[in-house]
């Protein structure tokens, strides 16, 4: 697939803008982390994790105020797109129990949600910052469950897959729904003066796509083609978020425009990361909570930030890190974590 979007990054007198209020401080070589910390640790542990967020000024702790999410109790709730959720409650998030297009025949009088409602609230809060801060970064986000896990949704994980086995018409049909809808709230945030615009899509697992990488670039590579491109053309950056093993689509990624990637680490590996994105891409790499971080010790957690800087890092910046803290983590690997950043996130100042 050929296209005249450039891989390089946007104008560099806004790269401070895209990230948070605390990043922006800082020189690019200072690799900076976000982590998540479950509302549990907080009931817990909370005088520790305030003392640990005060003796790592370069670490964003945030998690204290999950205590208000609607995941907390069980329950479940219908989105725009007609999928009906179930929540098991406890903070996680919960998956799609009734598919709205689980038939094809039902394609015909199903209605996809408009944008309108979203888009004019966008207007709105743009208006709202400019007046507060004219200065201040507007970040657009867009649902996790983007494009290809919003297929899933809709159809169903079987009939997903065999749509794709099948290259079935109608799939294509459902992907520029979908990708028109997200092109219309995307222009939306870049043209109200986003400086990024972030969604996320599951696109791998543990050791490979769920897909074929020539079926994924075929459906999915230009439906991700028109929605980057829209913030390219702002100069704005596009923040992908993917979990599971993505090495095989990480070179069309780049090149149909995404500006940050937030790949996981070990389902990868820091070395194809190395090769197939350092330099190309913002890396906000997912920090490993299958293993390490959760059964190893905290001289090996140490030791893996260590790895990840050393691997991905530059002087010219590039990495920041991501990590989330659920329960069954050690309280001791979580202030390992945190540490580690502090310890080495001067590398390659």
């Amino acid at each position: 697939m050929k296209n005249n979007i450039t891989t390089a990054q946007p104008d560099a007198s806004r790269m401070s803008k895209v990230f948070p209020d605390f990043r922006k401080h800082f020189p690019p070589a200072v690799v900076t982390a976000t982590v998540s910390v479950h509302y549990s640790f907080w009931d817990r542990y909370g005088e520790r994790l305030a003392q640990l967020e005060r003796e790592c000024p370069h670490v964003y702790v945030v998690g204290k105020d999950s205590k208000d999410s609607p995941h907390l109790v069980e329950h479940t709730a219908r989105d725009v797109w007609g999928c009906l959720w179930h929540h098991p409650g406890g903070g996680i998030t919960g998956q799609v129990v009734e598919h709205p297009l689980d038939d094809w025949a039902k394609f015909n009088t199903w209605q996809p949600p408009s944008p309108d409602t979203i888009i004019a609230d966008i207007y709105r809060k743009a208006a709202a910052r400019t007046e507060d801060d004219p200065n201040e970064a507007w970040h657009g986000g867009l649902d996790h469950n983007f494009v290809f896990l919003r297929m899933g949704d809709l159809r169903g994980f079987d009939n997903f897959m065999m749509d794709v086995a099948e290259d079935n018409p109608l799939i294509y049909e459902l992907c520029d729904i979908v990708t028109d809808y997200w092109c219309q709230i995307t222009r939306a945030y870049v043209d109200s003066g986003a400086v990024l615009v972030g969604a996320g899509d599951d696109l791998g697992m543990q050791d490979r796509l769920p897909i074929s990488p020539e079926a994924w670039r075929k459906l999915i590579k230009p439906a991700y083609h028109r929605i980057f491109s829209i913030t390219r053309e702002h100069d704005a950056w596009f923040a992908l978020h993917t979990d599971g093993c993505i090495v095989d689509i990480i070179p069309d990624l780049i090149e149909v425009g995404v500006t940050q990637l937030n790949p996981q680490d070990t389902v990868n590996g820091l070395e194809n990361l190395a090769r197939l994105a350092k330099g190309k891409v913002h890396i906000a790499l997912d920090i490993d909570r299958q293993y390490v971080t959760t059964f190893g010790t905290p001289a090996e957690v140490d030791a893996h930030i260590e790895k990840c800087i050393r691997t991905l890092g530059s002087p010219q910046g590039g990495l920041d890190l991501v990590y989330g803290a659920w329960p069954g983590t050690p309280i001791e690997n979580i202030e390992a974590t945190l540490r580690a950043v502090e310890k080495y996130h001067d590398m390659w100042l």
